[in-house]
């Protein structure tokens, strides 16, 4: 399932036209798509609940030994249904221990291996019809917020689904400022399973800004980032 929507990404076609088109259409789609492109990507499914931290560094060392491969960045899907190395099938720890030793173990990964690690999680009952979600709505324990270095939301209503939309929203940030666009829109084609940047106008309507708000504000800062780029560029 992963792959179809990393190829239909690729490919721009629908994930229904994915499943239909020819073979030979096929190949010749991914070719294209794929033409120039230097990178390498693994997929890896381990049984629901079994997978903890040891499983992925035996893994990487692994793939570093046999295929000469080592990633640039992992994303887990997803970090609650993760096993913790530390506790044996979930016996007498409730989910905020266990939730947090995973988040815990898979950053003490991240840093052993200097490489990034993504993943995914859920809100809870609250946040689940909550248009402005927040740390506290994080489902099953707070211990994962607390662990976890940037977290962002991705939030739907009826009227950004019409328009195709999703609101973005930083929870937590410890590699910047948070209040620097703390919201904005990006769109979406879920058949194609693609984002796109928001037009200036959706991100007025939305955020309940006008031109001199605070997207006039962020323009100015990413001017003067600009600048300096271009200086020390020179």
């Amino acid at each position: 399932r992963i792959a179809e929507r990393i190829d239909a990404n690729l490919m721009n076609i629908t994930m229904d036209d994915l499943r239909c088109i020819p073979k030979d259409i096929y190949e010749k789609k991914l070719e294209n798509a794929t033409m120039g492109f230097r990178g390498k990507l693994i997929i890896k499914e381990y049984p629901t609940a079994t997978a903890n931290v040891n499983h992925f560094r035996h893994l990487f060392d692994e793939l570093k030994l046999k295929k000469k491969f080592i990633p640039d960045i992992v994303f887990i899907d997803y970090l609650n249904i993760c096993a913790a190395a530390r506790f044996k099938n979930n016996g007498n720890v409730n989910s905020y221990m266990y939730v947090k030793a995973i988040a815990e173990e898979l950053r003490g990964l991240s840093i052993e291996m200097n490489i990034p690690i993504w993943s995914a999680t859920q809100t809870n009952r609250q946040g689940f019809a909550n248009s402005d979600v927040g740390l506290e709505e994080v489902s099953e324990s707070f211990g994962l917020p607390q662990t976890a270095d940037f977290m962002f939301a991705l939030i739907s209503t009826e009227e950004l689904d019409e328009k195709g939309q999703f609101l973005v929203k930083q929870l937590k940030n410890r590699y910047n400022d948070l209040s620097l666009n703390r919201k904005f829109i990006l769109g979406i084609e879920k058949a194609k399973m693609k984002f796109s940047d928001a037009s200036s106008l959706d991100q007025n309507n939305i955020l309940g800004t006008s031109s001199g708000g605070d997207l006039g504000l962020q323009e100015k800062e990413e001017s003067k980032y600009s600048e300096k780029f271009t200086q020390w560029q020179i």
